[in-house]
């Protein structure tokens, strides 16, 4: 079988990989992971929301549409809601004096971003098998060797090292983290970006 890692771009791009670390520790201080009423195993800090609502980072929209085939017919579902992603372009006030706004900033000269967020991925656990409607932008923060994102069955490890990943969500995909630490990626979904 002919592996294809196209659908893992990484970038002209890279940020301060202790500097990043500093700044997640920052914002568990001032807020720790949200989860979404019935899904176990997913977390995410919003470090953007719709201008002046604070509720549009709340509950489903912390996670936002995708499809998924939940069992063996292999027939597609839709879970969750949609989400105007361009839409979420408000840093959010809380977490101006952390390196991610400085992150932030830089990431949006050079890409038409919508939501950003922080997400966890426990120990020993896993995503469903899904597509989203847009290529993600990743950078991990908190990894381990065991931390695996799986595009259409080729499995890439992104190291902790300030590097900046597109992976191409639009196919089906998942990530598990196999390691005994909390896996911690910026998040980005990106909405100018297609893959060959």
């Amino acid at each position: 079988m002919d592996l294809n890692f196209n659908d893992f771009e990484k970038q002209d791009i890279k940020f301060d990989i202790d500097k990043l670390k500093e700044a997640y520790h920052e914002i568990l201080k001032i807020k720790g992971f949200e989860g979404v009423a019935g899904v176990s195993n997913f977390g995410a800090i919003s470090l953007t929301q719709i201008p002046g609502d604070p509720d549009s980072i709340k509950g489903h929209k912390a996670r936002g549409i995708f499809w998924t085939k939940p069992n063996g017919s292999g027939k597609e579902v839709v879970r969750d809601e949609m989400i105007n992603e361009e839409a979420y372009s408000e840093f959010i006030d809380e977490y101006k004096e952390t390196y991610f706004k400085e992150v932030f900033d830089a990431l949006s000269s050079k890409y038409k971003l919508g939501r950003v967020r922080i997400l966890l991925k426990e120990p020993r656990s896993t995503l469903s098998w899904h597509r989203d409607p847009e290529p993600r932008l990743h950078i991990p923060i908190i990894t381990n060797p065991g931390s695996i994102m799986v595009i259409d069955n080729v499995a890439k490890h992104l190291p902790a090292d300030g590097s900046v990943w597109i992976t191409n969500n639009t196919k089906y995909h998942n990530a598990f983290n196999g390691g005994e630490e909390n896996r911690i990626h910026l998040v980005a979904c990106v909405l100018n970006h297609k893959f060959n």
